[in-house]
């Protein structure tokens, strides 16, 4: 069911909204943003409504002898067409996760499985790196620790662009690698993991941080295996006291580290809140794909059959060398259309 007093709302405020940028009054930044926003679901809106007065137009015509075959036609292709066009819709007036259009934080630890598990969370990183190019996004490093073998202990990196976290939150869990690791000689399969966690990036007004609140450590940097690569006290560590939580930056720049650190810590305790919001939200049910639950196994990687499963929506690609690649759009638009009927199931249940 449309609730079609709700189209009409959002019909108004997009009128509204219209009126007032071109009048060039009022905040045009912010009122810019909410037509942007709504411009999409006005185009749905506007696309439903005509097909649905071109079905009346045509079903007029059947009491027209000379026209009543051509709008029987006409009637057949539209009806056709009406469910595909209300399903828009409804996907259309889902509600936003206000986070979707933000930069996200990324960050990647290697779990069980030792070196490598190292090894599995450099090709993680590699992996979200093509991701990034083939969408047009920028994938910046903010922090990387190297194993002797080079892979990852701990990545933390920023990735700027188009619906990044929309995209990307999905991510968010358990990846588990099963293959032959290059350090084993009798040639057994291994399972390893590693830990994927993506943050919306927090602004300003998200998050107040009492000074008070921070312990900052500088430190002297250390590249692959504890190496230092310079002789300067520039390392940043920031601890927030109340939540423990600690950040770390290495950058050469001890003013970038610490703006760095602070933007990491910001997203988290960002992330933390809207994990409380979200939970309260669903205290009554279970969380859908995309809660971002780190402890939740969610995908697997097997080498040998060339299988990439994701456990959320059982799905399964034999094409593990295009997704390692980088292509990973029809993972994710699949978790999402999953994530959009779990959304419609419960709004109109």
């Amino acid at each position: 069911m449309i609730p079609t007093d709700r189209l009409e709302q959002i019909l108004q405020r997009f009128q509204y909204l219209e009126a007032r940028m071109a009048e060039g009054g009022g905040d045009l930044a912010r009122l810019g943003r909410e037509y942007a926003e709504l411009r999409p679901i006005v185009a749905e809106i506007e696309a439903w409504r005509k097909l649905r007065a071109d079905l009346a137009e045509a079903q007029a015509l059947l009491d027209d002898p000379d026209m009543a075959g051509l709008a029987r036609e006409e009637i057949a292709r539209l009806e056709a067409d009406l469910p595909e066009a209300e399903q828009a819709l409804r996907l259309a007036l889902l509600p936003r996760d206000a986070a979707d259009a933000r930069p996200a934080m990324l960050e990647i630890r290697p779990g069980t499985g030792g070196e490598e598990a190292a090894l599995f969370a450099a090709d993680l990183m590699r992996m979200y790196q093509r991701y990034a190019e083939a969408k047009g996004w920028s994938f910046e490093v903010v922090e990387q620790q190297e194993s002797e073998l080079g892979g990852i202990r701990e990545l933390v990196a920023q990735v700027k662009g188009e619906g990044v976290f929309a995209r990307l939150k999905y991510e968010s869990g358990v990846h588990r690698v099963q293959r032959v690791p290059a350090t084993e000689s009798g040639g057994r399969i291994h399972t390893s993991a590693a830990t994927v966690a993506v943050l919306p990036q927090a602004e300003d007004v998200d998050v107040s941080i009492d000074p008070a609140e921070l312990r900052i450590d500088t430190m002297r940097s250390s590249g692959a295996g504890g190496q230092h690569v310079n002789t300067t006290d520039s390392a940043v560590r920031v601890t927030h006291l109340p939540t423990g939580i600690v950040v770390t930056s290495s950058e050469k720049s001890q003013h970038r580290n610490r703006e760095i650190a602070m933007q990491v810590l910001k997203a988290r305790l960002f992330d933390i809140e809207r994990r409380r919001a979200a939970d309260a939200r669903a205290s009554a049910r279970k969380a859908q794909v995309g809660s971002g639950d780190r402890s939740e196994r969610i995908r697997t990687y097997n080498f040998p059959q060339g299988r990439m499963t994701d456990h959320r929506i059982n799905l399964t690609l034999y094409k593990l060398d295009q997704i390692l690649a980088g292509d990973l759009d029809e993972v994710i638009d699949a978790l999402i259309a999953d994530a959009q009927a779990a959304e419609l199931a419960e709004m109109e249940g």
